[in-house]
């Protein structure tokens, strides 16, 4: 090969190699074109923002806010829903909140600083807060829990009973209780996505949050009974004994004990239900006689994954020794 052709092989690499780090080097950042037409318009990105009813916004509503905006701004087609974002969470009061759960990270977009159960809830759609979340929500606690609860139902399913054999429940009940790996760290929380069977979000209420926002969380009722089936979640039995005391007075007995009929569990939730309520000693013979009613054909378990234990022949029940 001759010197005039090695020369012009080595133009042409140069020239490859120039042209890949600018391209490197553009795609992630934005070009000075993009960002002085986005700071022109943004008088106009502001006000459109300032305006919405909400504040919490997803990747695909970003995108169409600047589809249905591009023209008016005179934002050119090459400028990337990426570039817009870029714009706005380094130049507006837009911030970017990611959590990265195991599964998926979950990712949004506020206008400015949004109350925690608010963005919480924002994560899954039709979701509501549960277990030691609602208990703190409803003041059934003096703590305040580290994890909280977010529960999304699945698709309703539909379930061949089968007869209930004491054989099955006492290895279920020995081994300790399923968790939700489904967790990720946020702020100075845990967030644990719970996917719950599909009862149609029965007990589910909205209410004020602590900030003022609207939110989503179980009733005191099915707030009992959860955490009665899972008491993992609401820090332990005595905690779920506490929360049983402190809801005297703001608990319904009927309306908990037609939940528990409509919730139709497999297993006898309510012999654990009538010991909590008659352990607590703050509540009424004849509420606590409307979980005797229900039938009490196999002994039960308080709690998963128990060492050491107590019989109360009363409610066929075992619960942990020194309870």
């Amino acid at each position: 090969m001759t010197l005039f052709r090695i020369g012009q092989s080595l133009t042409r690499l140069v020239h490859i190699t120039m042209m890949y780090i600018y391209n490197i080097v553009m795609s992630g950042t934005m070009k000075e074109s993009h960002l002085e037409r986005l700071k022109i318009a943004k008088t106009d990105i502001v006000a459109l923002f300032n305006a919405q009813t909400r504040r919490i916004f997803h990747y695909s509503e970003i995108s169409q806010v600047l589809h249905d905006q591009r023209a008016f701004w005179r934002l050119t087609d090459s400028l990337t829903v990426q570039d817009f974002l870029e714009f706005l969470t380094q130049h507006t009061r837009m911030k970017e909140v990611r959590v990265n759960f195991p599964h998926r990270p979950v990712v949004r977009y506020t206008w400015g600083d949004v109350p925690l159960f608010e963005l919480i809830l924002s994560f899954q759609p039709n979701s509501y807060l549960s277990h030691y979340t609602a208990v703190y929500l409803h003041e059934l606690t003096e703590q305040l829990p580290k994890t909280i609860y977010l529960n999304f139902e699945q698709r309703p399913k539909s379930y061949q009973m089968r007869g209930l054999q004491q054989g099955s429940i006492d290895a279920a009940f020995k081994r300790p209780m399923r968790t939700s790996k489904n967790v990720a760290p946020f702020r100075d929380f845990r967030i644990c996505l719970l996917n719950s069977m599909g009862i149609g979000n029965l007990g589910v209420v909205e209410a004020p949050g602590p900030d003022g926002e609207r939110i989503r969380l179980t009733n005191i009722e099915k707030t009992l009974i959860d955490i009665t089936v899972r008491p993992g979640y609401a820090g332990g039995v005595f905690e779920v004994l506490k929360a049983y005391k402190t809801a005297k007075g703001k608990v319904s007995v009927n309306r908990l004990t037609a939940l528990l009929k409509q919730l139709n569990y497999v297993y006898p939730y309510h012999q654990a239900i009538g010991f909590y309520l008659e352990r607590a000693g703050v509540y009424d013979e004849s509420a606590i006689k409307l979980l005797r009613k229900f039938n009490m054909d196999h002994d039960f378990y308080l709690a998963h994954g128990m060492k050491e234990t107590d019989y109360s022949a009363q409610w066929r029940l075992f619960f942990p020794k020194g309870f």
